[in-house]
C-alpha cells in the first residue's frame, strides 16, 4: 500500500523537475535565430544606423554581389527610405589594424555607398557564420538585426518576393519597449 501512494506522487515530482530543466536548457526565443559575434555589433553603433532595427546584406565573396545586389534592387532599397540597411562584407581578421585599414579602404574604393551605409566586418568567418545561425557562407545572406546584434529574420541567396514579405515585416515591425530596471520613484 505504501508503494501504491507514493509511486504517483514520486512520478509527478520527476515529471515536474524533468521540465523545469528543460526549461532551463532550451535556447530563448531572442537566442534562437543567432547573434553576431560582439566586433560586429559595435560596427551597426549608432552613428550609422538611424534605427533600432537593420538589413544588413552580408557577403562573404566577391561572387556573392549578384545575390546580394538582387535584394537590394528587389526591396528597392536605393528608393525605400523607410528600411535602414547596410552592405556587409566578412572578412578574416588579418590580425592588425593597419591591415583592417588597408583592406576596407580597397572594399571603399569597390562600393560607390556612403560610409554609414558599408559596415566591413573583420572577424572569422566560420565563426560568424555559426554566431549568426546561417547553413553556411556559400551564399550571401540577408539578416534583420537589432541593436543588440539578435538575428530577428534571416534569408539566404538570390532574392525572393515570399522571403522578401517576411524579412520587410520583421524589418519594419515596431520593437517592443525597452524595459527599465527599478520603479522611477
Amino acid at each position: 500500500m505504501w508503494q501504491t501512494l507514493w509511486t504517483p506522487t514520486v512520478a509527478w515530482l520527476a515529471a515536474a523537475t524533468g521540465a523545469l530543466i528543460l526549461a532551463g536548457v532550451t535556447p530563448s526565443e531572442t537566442t534562437m535565430m543567432g547573434r553576431l559575434p560582439s566586433g560586429a555589433v559595435q560596427r551597426l553603433g549608432p552613428p550609422g544606423v538611424p534605427s533600432d532595427r537593420v538589413l544588413a546584406l552580408v557577403g562573404f565573396d566577391r561572387s556573392h554581389r549578384g545575390e546580394i545586389n538582387s535584394w537590394i534592387e528587389g526591396l528597392r532599397l536605393h528608393e525605400d527610405r523607410s528600411i535602414p540597411w547596410v552592405k556587409m562584407p566578412v572578412l578574416d581578421d588579418p590580425g592588425n589594424e593597419a591591415a583592417r585599414q588597408a583592406m576596407e579602404g580597397r572594399i571603399r574604393a569597390n562600393h560607390d555607398l556612403p560610409a554609414q551605409r558599408l559596415v566591413p566586418v573583420f572577424t572569422d568567418r566560420g565563426q560568424f557564420i555559426r554566431a549568426a545561425g546561417l547553413s553556411g557562407g556559400d551564399h550571401a545572406s540577408v539578416l534583420v538585426l537589432d541593436r543588440d546584434g539578435q538575428v530577428l529574420a534571416r534569408a539566404e541567396g538570390q532574392f525572393d518576393p515570399a522571403r522578401a514579405t517576411a524579412i520587410r515585416e520583421t524589418l519594419l515591425v515596431a520593437p517592443p519597449p525597452r524595459s527599465t530596471s527599478g520603479s522611477g520613484r
